[in-house]
């Protein structure tokens, strides 16, 4: 059976065996690279992956998915990472959702911002697999 068309499937990888199984990941980048990376990286270790271009695109597949913790780029266009968050911590159905910063920039300012925002955690990119993981697993209690 074909998904139909507009439809997003998340991306899985069966088999996995891990603590993080089934753990439902939006990832939210306007580059493609970082998106793919993540959602890689994610799936190979069993978290049910979205991803979304920028803050719009976002807050409709926060709505859908419910995911159990958001990746979000600072720097994107129309929403940013800072005023997406800030609209996430401001909902009361999704306040609860752990938000992690992701920036080039790693800057005192940009990780202040972030936390005034409402972020609970700030990656530098490039990140590794190990920097991801160690987010996920400070932030939810599995």
């Amino acid at each position: 059976m074909q998904p139909s068309k507009g439809k997003e499937l998340p991306h899985t990888v069966t088999g996995s065996n891990t603590k993080l199984q089934g753990l439902k990941v939006l990832v939210i980048d306007d580059s493609k690279t970082i998106r793919r990376t993540a959602e890689t990286l994610l799936a190979k270790e069993g978290c049910e992956v979205f991803t979304a271009i920028d803050g719009f695109d976002a807050l409709a597949k926060i709505a859908d998915h419910q995911p159990d913790i958001v990746f979000v780029d600072i720097m994107m266009p129309r929403l940013d990472g800072y005023q997406t968050c800030s609209l996430i911590k401001h909902n009361k159905v999704f306040r609860s959702i752990p938000v992690i910063m992701l920036s080039s920039k790693d800057g005192l300012f940009d990780r202040a911002r972030g936390r005034i925002v409402g972020s609970e955690h700030y990656l530098t990119k490039p990140f590794t697999k190990d920097e991801l993981l160690s987010a996920i697993e400070t932030h939810i209690g599995r």
